[in-house]
């Protein structure tokens, strides 16, 4: 018996097939770009998402697909794909990273629940009735990424069109709790009908259609788990379940999660949303992890990664130059979409090493910043953040994991699962198919190894309380910059 977990990510498609013991059995991925047909867009078409999934399930062994038995879904969070009746994506996804709603964020004045970014897709659907009303004049769901793959998966069935309380809160448009909020929907302008009704996210979304059950190779009719946001599903993959476990994953982005039995209280730049299990989780979610290193290795002219690692850990660390990794705005702790990066403090005698260095170490200290957000509003007990476990594709250098340990002073335990949303993702899927329980989900906790123990750095702490000040110092330059734009 295989379970089959999908994992729609930001820059790319990962499936994981896991056994009836939670153990991965094979795995396979495909990239696609992230689109900016204007300055400050980020979209995807949903054309490039199948197509990722088809290729990527066509390299993942025949038998282990002729075994899968349910599928269960993760995605990406926040964006949003506008769609027909028929499940037809009306235009491309517009995706969390995206800023174009920054100017339309008054309708969430005053405290809120949680921070309310651009990229959500409260703000985008705005800006879609306001900008591109005929194809909001034809849309009838606004499903976010992982519910619109289901519906896809589903041959666009009754049944397919729900959510899952886990995605629904983090649109900007519902309670903590995922219920939508109808008063704030109407106040926008927007039809109570594009939202889907909310399942939970180990139930049953639909069955899988024939004719993709043909595209993917395998069994027609086979369970769909509704899924969760990639977050909370690398949450479950990774074996988080009790109060006050903590999670580091590295990717396009970054997030901090630490689960909470209860619902803790809003905070200012940190996001409280649901866990897939139902239960909560608190937040910092940063914008420019992979996403900043990815462009700055460009800029530098690196063919490769392992070069990249290789002469930034080779170059010293300099105490003038400093590296803001805020391209596309930033959320935690910041919330600030008018951010932008950029390095100061470089010399003659600097190198593409030392640029390079600069910019690990600023994303490091990005997310330190984050840390430091929950580390003050910590509702896990009290317990002190000193220990995490570590998942994503972004952190298997071991000297990038010892910066970050330096840097966030926390001991560092890999996952010994190099998919944790996908294989969160599978889990959901054999719940749903009647396998597991939720009760069993402590038993399924993959093994973790510690990689990295912190150590006393003076200087490291000296860069890294001028990186929080240059921040500051700079922000209502941000802020000037954009007004007179």
């Amino acid at each position: 018996m295989r379970f089959l977990g999908i994992d729609l990510g930001t820059g790319s498609l990962k499936l994981a097939i896991v056994d009836e013991n939670g153990r991965e059995t094979a795995s396979s991925s495909a990239a696609y770009a992230v689109t900016s047909a204007q300055p400050g867009w980020a979209e995807t078409t949903v054309d490039a998402w199948y197509s990722a999934l088809v290729g990527a399930a066509s390299r993942l062994p025949a038998d282990e697909r002729e075994a899968v038995s349910a599928v269960g879904f993760s995605g990406q969070m926040h964006g949003v794909v506008p769609t027909g009746a028929d499940g037809h994506a009306l235009r491309a996804a517009m995706l969390w990273p995206d800023t174009r709603a920054r100017d339309l964020l008054d309708a969430w004045r005053g405290p809120q629940p949680n921070p309310v970014a651009p990229g959500m897709a409260g703000p985008l659907l705005r800006w879609l009735v306001s900008h591109e009303p005929e194809i909001a004049g034809g849309t009838r769901w606004a499903l976010q990424p992982k519910d619109w793959l289901r519906v896809k998966l589903g041959g666009a069935a009754p049944a397919s069109f729900v959510t899952d309380a886990s995605d629904a809160c983090a649109t900007a448009l519902a309670a903590p709790s995922g219920e939508w909020d109808d008063a704030l929907i109407d106040a926008l302008g927007l039809p109570r009908t594009w939202f889907a009704p909310l399942a939970a996210s180990h139930d049953i979304g639909g069955v899988l259609s024939g004719e993709a059950a043909a595209a993917l190779g395998l069994r027609a009719g086979i369970p769909m788990a509704v899924g969760a946001g990639d977050t909370p599903c690398a949450a479950l993959g990774s074996g988080l379940s009790s109060d006050g476990d903590a999670l580091l994953t590295t990717g396009t982005g970054g997030q901090i999660v630490v689960m909470c039995a209860d619902a803790p209280a809003p905070v200012h730049g940190l996001h409280t949303y649901r866990a897939a299990t139902g239960t909560w989780y608190r937040m910092a979610a940063m914008q420019n992890v992979g996403v900043a290193l990815e462009a700055v290795r460009g800029w530098l002219g690196y063919a490769s990664w392992p070069q990249a690692y290789d002469d930034a850990f080779a170059a010293n660390a300099s105490a003038s130059v400093s590296f803001l990794p805020y391209l596309s705005g930033e959320r935690s702790p910041w919330m600030n979409p008018d951010a932008r990066g950029g390095w100061l403090g470089l010399g003659l005698d600097d190198t593409r090493g030392t640029m390079m260095h600069a910019a690990f170490e600023g994303v490091a200290f990005a997310l330190r910043a984050g840390l430091g957000a929950v580390r003050r509003h910590s509702g896990a007990n009290g317990a002190p953040l000193d220990s995490m476990l570590l998942a994503g594709g972004g952190s298997v250098d071991a000297r990038w994991r010892q910066l970050l340990a330096d840097a966030l002073r926390v001991e560092l335990h890999a996952v010994d699962c190099p998919n944790a949303a996908t294989r969160g993702a599978a889990i959901l899927g054999g719940i749903a198919a009647g396998h597991w329980r939720i009760d069993d989900l402590a038993s399924l906790a993959p093994a973790a190894t510690l990689v990295a123990t912190p150590r006393a750095n003076a200087s490291l702490d000296a860069r890294l309380a001028r990186f929080i000040d240059l921040y500051k110092r700079a922000e209502d330059w941000f802020t000037v910059g954009h007004e007179s734009a």
